[in-house]
């Protein structure tokens, strides 16, 4: 999949506004969370708490407009709690937004 930041930007865009300085500090905000988000996933060894993590995950996603984070969570919500492949693809989703 191609990574498409248009959509994140321009929400963050649409947030900050011309001041580039808060725009940086949304873009960082957005993925400290997703990364403590992602954190508490890696750690989850039940159903229930896998889903929380992948659903906040998702949520945040939709919130700024992230579709291949979405799809990355969403990938997660149909797997089972610690597979690999599915924090693989969200870690190299946040890669590239923190690049």
């Amino acid at each position: 999949m191609a990574y498409e930041n248009g959509a994140l930007d321009a929400t963050l865009a649409a947030a900050a506004g011309d001041d580039p300085a808060l725009m940086h500090e949304l873009r960082g905000a957005f993925v400290e969370s997703a990364q403590k988000q992602l954190d508490l996933l890696k750690r989850s060894r039940c159903d229930g708490n896998w889903n929380v993590a992948a659903m906040r995950i998702k949520g945040l996603a939709a919130s700024f407009h992230s579709e291949e984070l979405l799809l990355a969570a969403e990938n997660a919500l149909s797997s089972a709690p610690g597979e690999p492949a599915a924090i693989r693809d969200i870690e190299a989703v946040l890669a590239r937004f923190s690049a």
